[in-house]
């Protein structure tokens, strides 16, 4: 019952004060310009909110930078700002165009950031393969290594057989002209 009560006061006290409750201020902004002010404050209190820091690095106060944007002052802006509150179907309509305009940039800079990571997994990927062909060729060139090293070593002992069969060769040939001559050697 309470609650029925008071809602029914605040519904009154709204239509009550719809007619002319704020007065038309002296230097009205444009819908269109009030529009866009509204968009770039939405933008700076994104920016405040994800990134506090970024704002404060640059030693400039955001909020004037976008009132001498639009040549306004803050004083000028919250009149306009009442005034176009006061109606209340207008002040949504501003607002739902500038909520459009966010989404509208929010998917073009997904899309965007899709590509991004997109291009990046592509890089890591092809840089993923170009470290497997460079460990694999190191793993050949390790086996080459050794299977030389193997090569190496059995043309060591090859020689050194060769070497072992010449003197034999000699000692047998040595043997072989002794005897013809007649004398046999041990």
């Amino acid at each position: 019952m309470k609650k029925t009560v008071s809602f029914l006061v605040i519904v009154m006290l709204f239509f009550s004060c719809k007619e002319d409750a704020v007065k038309k201020p002296d230097h009205l902004i444009e819908k269109d310009v009030m529009e866009n002010i509204i968009y770039d404050l939405s933008l700076l209190d994104a920016i405040k909110y994800n990134e506090p820091n970024t704002t404060e690095n640059y030693k400039v106060n955001p909020k004037e930078f976008i009132f001498r944007k639009y040549k306004v002052d803050s004083t000028q802006f919250a009149q306009n700002n009442m005034y176009y509150a006061s109606n209340f179907d207008d002040y949504k309509a501003m607002y739902d165009n500038v909520i459009k305009r966010i989404d509208g940039k929010k998917t073009i800079l997904d899309s965007v950031i899709k590509i991004e990571v997109k291009r990046d997994s592509l890089i890591a990927v092809k840089k993923k393969r170009l470290d497997s062909i460079a460990e694999v060729k190191k793993v050949a060139l390790a086996k080459k290594d050794s299977l030389q090293k193997v090569k190496k070593k059995d043309s060591l002992l090859l020689l050194k057989k060769k070497k072992t069969i010449t003197k034999q060769k000699e000692i047998l040939t040595k043997k072989a002209t002794v005897i013809k001559k007649g004398a046999t050697v041990n």
